[in-house]
């Protein structure tokens, strides 16, 4: 390949110059152009045969002018024809490529040569200084940086900040999962104990039934019959619990519960399920402090059954359910600690027509004020009590409207009697007491019950005609037994005889003048307390 300044010695070379051999080791540096033809050849080489147009590799050691340098320096001098040239290996090439074969360890392998002129496209003038773009290209040459336009460049933009857009989406995905797994992880380890740390073991899975002899159980069934009873106006009321006795509305309480209500004070029973409705009393009896109210317009009650307090033994496990303090719905359990407990309570008119004797039921089940006119269960469920009365460690009494707790001692009255009286009130509004007949004296202080001198209208003691003077009693006499159990006050031996029915016969022990006696006397009836 000529230099990129040949000399005018050029301009009629001969075609033995077509493929001149390899030049020296010592070329010169190439020139911008080398390798390829010049791009600015001089005028001498205006008319150079087309063997010129490619001439072989540039040697390493060319010299300052070869006569056909395949890379000549910028500097080359004229390129005259040589004599002494090899012929050419083969035919000139009428596109000017490279000889075939690899070039020796000597030189580098050869550029890719393209043809000097494609059919379509018409050969550049010798006078044009612009090469063909393949004529430009160079493949050892570095690479020169990559020219863009400003739309290029935009072009290029653009995906790339669509490419932003979606990783930050993706971080936002991630953080926003990553978030919630971890709130998802603490939540377990917050509720399991972390890691490593302490777990302390948990109880099965509790069915949800429950058996029906269970408190659970019984208190399931008994609650939709049990009421709360609010009585009074205004600022203060009295505060008891009831249990429905039948479809028809009548609840059962205590007298005490509902005693102000006679004055003309409202009542209002609530039902476990918040339901509320006014009631009226339907009657009452102070003796057996016992109540029957009614209450109007309420479909759905829940009647309580009712067992048999006879069959009541020590020990047997009961159920308490009330309001004590105003708490609603409150159930306790305990046992029957004793049986026939001779209770008395009231006597705040002084005549002793307000105290009731009650044959008791003693149960150790939290009984509270608030409790009074509710009912105490068997395992059955069964009525088998009014609770009606608590000793309290407060001054030793009973106590039904002061506010001590309980110490486990309750009492309630035996549901055959409040059975009994709650069918009288419902149907004469009254109850009948059962009597003996005879006025006892209430100051005496030795063991029994003793027959007073006279009447507490100034009369005799013993009722001419009644159950006593038929028995043979007389002033003075002391009962000592009832059916064979002990005697040791008249209240005692009152609440041995209202435990029964007007009617029943009873087996009396008594020590008189004469020595001590066995009388058989039938029980009378009375409407007064």
């Amino acid at each position: 390949m000529a230099g990129s300044a040949a000399g005018p010695g050029d301009a009629a070379a001969g075609p033995a110059d077509s493929a001149a051999g390899p030049a020296g080791l010592d070329a010169g540096p190439a020139g911008p152009a080398g390798g390829l033809a010049g791009s600015a050849a001089g005028p001498g080489d205006a008319a150079a045969g087309p063997a010129d147009s490619a001439g072989g590799p540039a040697g390493l050691d060319a010299g300052p002018a070869g006569t056909a340098g395949g890379l000549a320096g910028p500097d080359a001098g004229p390129v005259g024809p040589r004599a002494d040239c090899p012929k050419p290996l083969h035919d000139p090439d009428p596109y000017s490529t490279p000889p075939y074969g690899g070039p020796g360890p000597w030189a580098p392998a050869p550029p890719v040569q393209h043809p000097a002129a494609h059919p379509s496209t018409p050969p550049s003038s010798a006078g044009d200084a612009t090469p063909a773009p393949w004529q430009r290209y160079d493949p050892w040459a570095v690479p020169a940086p990559l020219q863009q336009t400003g739309d290029a460049v935009a072009a290029e933009r653009r995906p790339r900040s669509r490419s932003r857009g979606v990783l930050l989406g993706w971080a936002l995905v991630i953080a926003v999962t990553a978030g919630a797994g971890g709130g998802i992880a603490g939540a377990w380890l917050e509720r399991n104990g972390g890691l490593g740390g302490v777990q302390l073991p948990r109880a099965g899975k509790v069915p949800a039934g429950r058996a029906p002899d269970s408190v659970a159980g019984i208190a399931a069934r008994a609650l939709p019959g049990v009421v709360t009873l609010h009585v009074g106006g205004g600022g203060e009321q009295d505060t008891g619990t009831g249990f429905v006795l039948d479809t028809r509305g009548h609840i059962l309480t205590n007298n005490h519960v509902v005693e102000s209500a006679g004055t003309g004070v409202g009542i209002t029973v609530t039902f476990s399920s918040g339901d509320t409705a006014r009631a009226k009393v339907i009657g009452r009896d102070s003796g057996y402090d016992l109540a029957v109210v009614q209450v109007q317009g309420v479909r759905g009650l829940t009647p309580m059954p009712l067992g048999n307090s006879d069959d009541v033994h020590v020990g047997d496990p009961v159920v308490a359910i009330g309001a004590p303090f105003d708490l609603a719905n409150t159930v306790t359990s305990g046992i029957i600690s004793a049986k026939e407990r001779p209770v008395t309570a009231g006597g705040d008119k002084g005549d002793g027509s307000d105290v009731s004797y009650v044959d008791a039921l003693q149960t150790d089940a939290p009984i509270n004020p608030g409790n009074s006119g509710g009912p105490l269960l068997d395992s059955q469920g069964l009525v088998i009590g009014v609770n009606s009365d608590i000793r309290s460690a407060a001054d030793g009494t009973d106590s039904q409207d002061g506010q001590a707790g309980s110490i486990g001692l309750g009492f309630a009255i035996p549901v055959n009697q409040a059975r009994r009286v709650a069918e009288q009130l419902i149907s004469k509004g009254k109850a009948t007491h059962p009597v003996i007949g005879v006025t006892l004296d209430m100051s005496y202080t030795g063991e029994g019950a003793r027959i007073d001198t006279q009447g507490a209208d100034g009369g005799p003691a013993v009722t001419k005609g009644g159950p006593g003077d038929t028995a043979g009693l007389k002033a003075g006499d002391v009962i000592t037994e009832v059916d064979g159990v002990g005697v040791h006050s008249a209240e005692e031996l009152i609440v041995r005889t209202r435990a029964h029915r007007p009617g029943d016969r009873l087996r009396l022990t008594v020590r008189g003048d004469g020595g001590t006696r066995e009388v058989s006397l039938v029980l009378g009836a009375s409407d007064r307390n």
